[in-house]
């Protein structure tokens, strides 16, 4: 019988998260501070969303006509129908689930308090550990 791999054993422990009433350029400098794509927002200290890079990307175009980028703030763009997950979630219903709503990110938490973010970035890594573990068998040089 194999084991099943929970979201915990491969998630990105401990994330940094950003308050909601904080300024959008506030959560573009801790991404890029922390190189981080994705923030767990949280509000009043409970977690209520996500921004992610791509969001502030949009956001901050010139061309769109929204206000001045000092004056926004995370919640006015944040993705407030985040993907979450509890820390005993399977791993495989995880990466389904993502593929299957195309997103990149699965916020993780423990009786709904946040403890991990587990994102495009990690499953590539757990991937590629497993694609090392495997043996392939030695390839044919008339085979390109």
């Amino acid at each position: 019988m194999s084991k099943i791999t929970a979201i915990k054993s491969v998630m990105t422990p401990f994330p940094h998260w950003i308050d909601s009433s904080e300024p959008l350029l506030t959560a573009r400098d801790m991404m890029q501070q922390f190189h981080v794509r994705h923030l767990p927002v949280k509000e009043g200290g409970e977690l209520v969303s996500i921004i992610t890079d791509r969001d502030l990307k949009f956001v901050m175009d010139d061309k769109l006509g929204l206000p001045p980028r000092e004056a926004m703030l995370v919640k006015e763009i944040c993705v407030y129908s985040a993907y979450v997950v509890d820390l005993e979630t399977p791993l495989a219903t995880v990466l389904m689930t993502m593929a299957e709503r195309r997103i990149g990110s699965a916020i993780v938490t423990r009786h709904g308090q946040l403890c991990g973010i587990f994102t495009a970035t990690d499953a590539c890594r757990e991937y590629g550990k497993a694609l090392r573990k495997k043996e392939f068998p030695k390839s044919d040089p008339e085979v390109a």
